[in-house]
């Protein structure tokens, strides 16, 4: 291996400037207006998968395109099925960032745009890794196929649906998913557990139109009054959930699984500074970690009504409406709380107004096997990739995929993380480490040498 490995070290600054040149393509899943950028990086991935010798296409869906790609020249060794996503999230609020979100910029070590991390570096990565091993060598150890998706970051709608009628075609012994982060600064992980999720819009109607607040108001309900009492009742002050029968599915944590928790190098004090608020919250009785891996949670994400405009303007608005996640643990079921909030919801709104749901996307929490030749495959590409053993975590965030391809195609997933926490993933000025994306690019020609046995 040592031949390729020297070969992707002296490949650095094309690997980098790969990275910018994918960086440069404004691809938001979200925005309509930029369908056609999104369509780019799609065919950016495939032609780069393509070049290194692998059959790539574009499959088109309903929404965006997937680039499937793959080597399958390797008889009787085991498959690897690679996913990543080449859709990023808004770049908004615009006047936050310090350079324009597709303007890719290095700030010393660290390559700051849109996507950087989340999740065009960590899955160009691996590419790089598999593609110098192949341009390097002419074959690979396994075989290795790609799906790399468009619609990730609005919930991959169509995901599930191109892996059913493509199940032949992906069948794998294992996945590998690069979109989660290391612990901290020279501390490699690999993620065991994903939260999941349920994404709700609430929207509640008052009056036909907005009205002048000193004539109407105390005679019609302000839907923003509304609204805001509702939502500020689904918690208590101990950040515990108030929806009836929220936690009756939650797997709690064993006592193993707490200590192993406290062990980790977790100082909560330099969190709170790194964020500076004033202290940390959440619910009463557990700590900061166990509460941002394995306890679930109720946010909103968004809320709008009313005037918000520069100055005063005394309205008594006609609309309310809000964006509410809830990140969700073993063993709730996206679908049943969804269903058990509405109902909630609905129950609470007063008949003053009305309220309507729409529930966008959905995730289901995901337990890695421990116990398993592939993890420990991992686990020694990851220790010779960046030179320390990876600790084993859990993440706050959720990854569709996974359950999809469990669901699906049978096969667990493993999940690397090579960016950091402080990557600034969906937030203005996101960012890469770049001695991480070369160290996961060496990892990942490594894993291929490592799952070669498994």
């Amino acid at each position: 291996m040592q031949d390729v490995i020297e070969q992707l070290s002296a490949g650095r600054e094309e690997h980098v400037q790969k990275l910018i040149e994918w960086l440069r393509i404004p691809s938001v899943s979200t925005d309509s207006n930029l369908k056609s950028e999104v369509q780019k990086a799609g065919q950016w991935i495939q032609a780069e998968l393509r070049d290194a010798g692998f059959e790539a296409r574009l499959d088109e869906t309903e929404g965006h395109p997937v680039c499937f790609a793959q080597w399958i020249g390797a008889e009787g060794a085991p498959t690897l099925l690679i996913y990543g996503h080449y859709d990023v999230q808004p770049p908004e609020p615009l006047e936050l960032w310090r350079h324009g979100a597709f303007e890719p910029t290095l700030e010393g070590e660290d390559l700051i745009a849109r996507g950087a991390t989340d999740d065009k570096g960590q899955a160009l990565a691996l590419v790089r890794g598999v593609c110098g091993v192949l341009r390097t060598r002419g074959s690979l150890p396994i075989n290795v196929k790609f799906v790399i998706e468009g619609e990730e970051e609005i919930g991959s709608p169509h995901l599930a649906g191109y892996l059913e009628s493509h199940k032949e075609e992906l069948a794998a012994d294992v996945a590998l998913v690069a979109d989660c982060s290391q612990f901290g600064p020279g501390m490699p992980a690999i993620t065991v557990g994903l939260k999941g999720l349920v994404y709700l819009e609430l929207h509640v109607q008052g009056p036909n139109r907005d009205l002048h607040s000193g004539s109407f108001g105390g005679a019609v309900e302000n839907p923003a009054n509304a609204l805001t009492r509702m939502l500020g009742s689904l918690r208590d002050e101990e950040g515990h959930i108030t929806i009836p029968g929220f936690y009756d599915q939650v797997r709690e944590l064993t006592e193993e699984e707490r200590a192993s928790i406290r062990e980790l190098p977790f100082k909560e004090e330099e969190f709170r500074s790194d964020l500076e608020v004033p202290r940390v919250h959440g619910e009463a009785g557990f700590t900061t970690l166990e509460r941002k891996w394995a306890r679930p949670t109720l946010d909103i994400n968004g809320l709008l009504s009313g005037w918000t405009g520069e100055g005063a303007k005394t309205v008594l608005p006609a609309h309310a409406s809000a964006k509410v996640s809830m990140r969700l643990v073993p063993d709730q079921h996206p679908d049943e709380i969804a269903e058990l909030v509405q109902n909630h919801l609905h129950s609470i709104c007063p008949d003053t107004c009305t309220l309507t749901v729409h529930c966008h996307h959905g995730a289901r929490p995901v337990l890695v096997e421990q116990n398993s030749p592939w993890l420990d495959a991992t686990s020694r590409a990851v220790e010779k990739g960046f030179g320390k053993a990876p600790v084993m975590i859990r993440e706050g965030g959720s990854i569709p995929v996974v359950s999809d391809l469990k669901e699906t195609l049978g096969i667990d997933t493993i999940l690397l993380g090579l960016g950091l926490p402080d990557d600034n993933a969906h937030s203005p000025n996101e960012k890469f480490h770049l001695p991480d994306y070369q160290r996961g690019i060496e990892t990942m020609a490594w894993l291929l040498e490592e799952m070669k046995d498994c």
